[in-house]
């Protein structure tokens, strides 16, 4: 029987479990590891078990691998597409040889390149939410959502969503085309979509939110100690969370954090996870192993009390300092 909760993402009629499945680490991006070394068959029977637990929802991006990742699902869920809902996006440029240029392209010429080599490369002739990964801040946002919208008439596409947007961006893209959702790294260590007024702006036009890398890029798990147990080729070493003195700090809150998740005998992770569903929000934590995947979707029935969702979050107050999310080149990028 499956144990998880599905939601209504955003006023379009996408519904979907409240904790889905970030595929990023289950290949290389340009020939870094993320998140540790992958395992292509155990990635696959992670994939298929979330789908046992009624996980369904699988996000993944053409950048990851780059276009490996897209192929590796299609693989896992060959011969049963129609019960899975795949959310894949594009923006950063891969080029015919496939390779990143790491420029960002939303270029209506490029969106329809894109979303045919993520067709083929998933091995499906739909794809349930379609997200612009980052905002080309050479073309405006009405032309990418424009070309999104006939993608959407045309049957390509379910619903469209943006990534790491603000929320002027919001507003001129939802004029456009209905958006279901808005995608935007969220956990307790990363909260500056609070800060900026964007998740105000999402309640106010019924648009859903889509947190990544809720576990704080795997900082909550309490897997990594030190910062020399991040593997040499991990991107996590070019990320200032993790990088010397503020990564003491960070570990210093993260123990507090622990000890509220052993009064409800859960894990710090199952807890952070449960802050965001208890707010009314998807996450999608990422994980390449069924141990991991079968931990994080449990917190999917875990409902904190107010008192608790206080006390989580005077832990880490909005405005603390826990270290960008990305070193500068990677910050350039987001539209804050």
């Amino acid at each position: 029987m499956s144990t998880i909760k599905t939601v209504n993402l955003g006023g379009q009629g996408l519904v979907i479990p409240n904790i889905g499945l970030g595929c990023m680490g289950m290949t290389q991006l340009a020939g870094n590891d993320i998140y540790g070394k992958a395992d292509e068959a155990e990635s696959i029977r992670t994939i298929h078990r979330s789908l046992e637990l009624g996980g369904n929802f699988l996000d993944t991006a053409d950048l990851y691998g780059p276009l490996l990742n897209e192929r590796l699902i299609a693989k896992a869920i060959k011969g049963n597409r129609n019960q899975y809902r795949i959310a894949t996006k594009f923006g950063f440029e891969i080029n015919d040889n496939e390779q990143l240029t790491w420029q960002i392209n939303g270029k209506k010429d490029y969106v329809r390149k894109a979303v045919e080599r993520s067709l083929k490369n998933l091995g499906t002739d739909y794809i349930d939410l379609y997200y612009l990964h980052r905002l080309d801040p050479n073309t405006p946002i009405e032309e990418t959502v424009g070309v999104m919208s006939d993608l959407v008439k045309e049957g390509k596409v379910g619903y469209i969503g943006l990534s790491e947007v603000a929320s002027e961006t919001i507003r001129k893209a939802h004029k456009i085309h209905p958006l279901t959702a808005v995608q935007t790294e969220y956990s307790l260590f990363e909260r500056n979509v609070e800060e900026a007024g964007t998740l105000k702006t999402l309640e106010e036009l019924n648009i859903g939110f889509v947190a990544y890398s809720p576990l704080g890029r795997g900082f909550i798990s309490g897997e990594i100690k030190d910062p020399n147990d991040i593997p040499e080729n991990d991107f996590r070493k070019t990320i200032p969370r993790f990088q010397g003195e503020q990564f003491y700090k960070n570990i210093v809150l993260l123990n507090e954090i622990k000890a509220l998740a052993d009064q409800r005998e859960i894990t710090a992770s199952q807890l952070a996870l449960a802050w965001i569903s208890t707010k009314g929000f998807v996450s999608i934590p990422g994980t390449k192993r069924v141990k991991y995947l079968e931990e994080n979707i449990a917190a999917a029935q875990i409902i904190l009390s107010n008192e608790e969702l206080n006390r989580l979050e005077s832990i880490i107050p909005l405005g603390t300092n826990t270290g960008a999310r990305y070193d500068k080149a990677g910050m350039a990028a987001v539209d804050l």
